[in-house]
């Protein structure tokens, strides 16, 4: 639905300062206090106020733009407002701004058990210091190891000791950033607990609604796994209609992303669009009296209903409140622009919580469903076609192209890769989703009937199987994704550019629009083909901080040899290691151990002694002894690594060096006593440990 003008949308337009507004504070006035803020737009409201109530007298209507221009500013001061205000840092009783001994905190998510580890999210209640109980307030993330805390549920309020960390940055380069993902989430501590370092003071102290949601959820799971056998089978289906990702593969996630199907898993849209359309389909009662208003609430509250089946999903009550909206809208207006709606319902969820606008899901939902209004019709009319069935496929063609382009820039940012094969799976995905969804809800919602629900359960598993397998084989088809995409904000921004521009083009034929995306994507280009250059002609040792393990990339064009303890296929090595490999275009790895020989044209290894073009180091571990040398060796770097027990004094008896780095699988107490020795001799030094890592460049 194309708005001729901008008055058709007028939402909209009010919509963007207030975007700005809530991006400014986030970016810009995250440490600032909303004071001065409030003064100016209380400032700027009453100045708005006077003039509207002496519009006429002061002749106004002359100067239009001097009401729009100072809408403007209230929206992006308020959007300002809102979002340093909504920041838990800025509450005087923040858990972290008070001294206590014990915290009393509240788990407020469902608990996610992985790897021996019990993860959750938890709001600190109170805090106890010398026996008294002070209010606090916050988010606190808390691991604890232990095998009894497993029966620990939504709403337990637990006594623990008020020993928090902040959340550690992004130590090595590409890596994703958690602390900032965190962060958006009104998250900046985390504490880790052992056994008997936590107390049960209550249970079931949060919401009844929501708890008896999560339990109902992980009922229907249960009954999942006693209906069906395969276990990818089990996970997929948990995941696609309950959003309980738990049981999810590694590989089995990887075959939706990579062939561009992953919203398919991701509880939200998807889902709610297809219980949408059965229910307007089913529910043809336009020609009574009441007809419209009572599809109306039916929709409402079977969506909702559903809401409550998948725990209350963030990602689906934030479509429910859409697709709600536009419901609304649609049954009590004759005509209605869908923009105007997904604008009102894009306020209220950022009224509510401003930070929603950091997450992808949020990001990608709306910018997905305002594609489909914009773009969908124009795509949709560069083909014709006189048969029914062929204009049917056309048009999911449409939706398909529509939407994969209008997201690409954002995916592309987030996930760094683009599936070529969008439109085979997309169609393909289609019929199998819709029925794994009907059978999925008719068989969790229907009493256990022998018959009825083993034939619910035997459709639900092989639909996914044959799901499964079609998109398998789509992701390992030849040239199936183009991977390694990494944007920078300015080439992000140009790219929506170029789309946006070049579709209005096509819909309006306004040429300043063509030569306006035909700029931007020179500079694209350009941006693209400058880095590309800088990266092929880069040569550089990458020092990583791995935590207990050791990572030297050494780098020379698009070729680079990693040096590490670590596997490929090690979850730390495609965390840590791959992120930076992928970001730097480079097309050849190879990774050897640490007591690996190599012999390259461009690096070689001997022991401990590495040779990268001019520069030297010496990998110097706890297997190495300094004594074994016959005569001092001249070296760039020494490298220290595996805690080894020689000193500082026996290093530099063997060896004539400039720098020496330390990684973090080195002891706290070594490192301590090294650096004080390497201040006092005044000698170069970089300490990995909770430390970015290093990047040196070979000349």
């Amino acid at each position: 639905m194309i708005a001729k003008h901008k008055g058709e949308i007028p939402v909209v337009i009010l919509l963007l300062p207030f975007l700005m507004g809530i991006i400014a504070g986030i970016s810009l006035f995250a440490d600032s206090s909303a004071i001065w803020m409030i003064a100016i737009c209380g400032f700027f409201s009453i100045i708005f106020i006077v003039l509207n109530l002496n519009y006429n007298k002061l002749r106004l209507y002359k100067y239009r733009w001097l009401g729009g221009s100072l809408i403007t500013v209230i929206l992006f001061l308020f959007g300002s407002i809102i979002t340093v205000n909504y920041s838990e840092l800025n509450l005087q009783d923040h858990f972290s701004k008070a001294p206590a001994q014990f915290l009393i905190v509240k788990i407020n998510n469902e608990p996610v058990s992985k790897n021996g580890l019990l993860r959750f999210m938890s709001s600190v209640e109170a805090g106890v210091n010398k026996g008294k109980q002070i209010k606090m307030s916050g988010t606190l993330l808390i691991t604890i190891k232990d095998t009894a805390a497993k029966s620990l549920r939504y709403g337990d309020e637990l006594l623990i000791p008020a020993k928090y960390n902040p959340i550690d940055r992004p130590f090595n380069p590409a890596e994703f950033n958690y602390k900032k993902y965190l962060a958006n989430k009104n998250i900046f501590y985390q504490a880790f607990l052992f056994p008997k370092q936590y107390h049960v003071l209550k249970t079931n102290a949060g919401n009844p609604l929501i708890a008896y949601s999560l339990q109902l959820r992980q009922h229907l799971v249960e009954k999942l796994k006693r209906g069906m056998r395969d276990t990818d089978a089990i996970a997929v289906a948990s995941t696609l209609i309950l959003g309980y990702k738990a049981d999810l593969s590694e590989d089995v996630l990887q075959a939706y992303k990579k062939t561009g199907t992953v919203y398919v898993l991701s509880v939200s849209g998807a889902q709610v669009a297809i219980i949408y359309l059965l229910l307007t389909y089913c529910l043809q009662l336009t020609r009574y009296k009441y007809g419209k208003l009572v599809r109306a609430i039916v929709i409402i509250a079977v969506i909702w209903f559903y809401a409550m089946l998948t725990g209350f999903s963030l990602a689906v009550c934030r479509v429910d409140v859409v697709v709600s909206l536009v419901v609304i809208g649609k049954t009590f207006s004759r005509y209605i622009n869908t923009l105007n709606i997904l604008a009102v319902a894009a306020f209220a969820l950022l009224l509510y919580d401003p930070l929603f606008i950091t997450e992808a899901g949020f990001q990608l939902s709306f910018i997905a469903v305002s594609g489909l209004i914009v773009f969908e019709p124009v795509v949709y009319q560069w083909l014709k076609f006189k048969n029914k069935w062929s204009r049917k496929v056309w048009k999911l063609c449409s939706v398909s192209i529509a939407a994969q382009v209008i997201i690409f820039p954002l995916s592309a940012l987030y996930f760094h890769q683009f599936p070529v094969y969008f439109l085979i799976s997309n169609l393909f995905v289609v019929i199998p989703a819709a029925l794994i969804m009907y059978a999925g809800i008719f068989y969790l919602l229907l009493p256990q009937l022998p018959l009825v629900s083993a034939s619910l359960a035997f459709v639900l598993e092989k639909t996914i199987i044959l799901l499964n397998k079609g998109l398998a084989y789509v992701e390992n088809a030849p040239f199936s994704t183009i991977g390694k995409i990494w944007l920078t904000t300015p080439e992000y921004l140009l790219l929506y550019a170029v789309i946006i521009s070049l579709f209005y083009f096509l819909y309006d034929k306004k040429v300043w629009l063509l030569q306006l995306s035909m700029t931007c994507a020179l500079l694209f280009c350009l941006s693209i083909s400058i880095k590309r250059i800088q990266r092929s002609n880069a040569k550089e040792i990458a020092w990583l901080n791995l935590k207990k393990h050791t990572g030297i990339i050494f780098k020379n064009g698009d070729e680079a040899i990693v040096l590490t303890d670590l596997k490929a296929t090690d979850k730390t090595f495609q965390y840590s290691i791959q992120p930076y490999l992928d970001s730097c275009k480079v097309n050849i790895v190879s990774v050897y151990g640490l007591n690996q020989d190599i012999n390259t044209e461009w690096l070689r290894k001997k022991s401990g002694l590495v040779q990268f073009l001019h520069t030297t180091l010496f990998v110097f571990d706890k297997g190495f002894f300094s004594d074994d040398l016959s005569e001092k060796v001249k070296t760039n770097y020494i490298y220290i690594t595996g805690n080894p027990d020689t000193g500082l004094k026996s290093i530099n008896r063997s060896f004539d060096y400039h720098s020496l780095v330390i990684d973090g699988s080195n002891s706290d107490k070594k490192i301590k006593l090294w650096a004080k020795q390497l201040a006092d001799e005044h000698i170069n030094f970089t300490i990995l440990k909770r430390n970015k890592s290093l990047i040196s460049v070979s000349n």
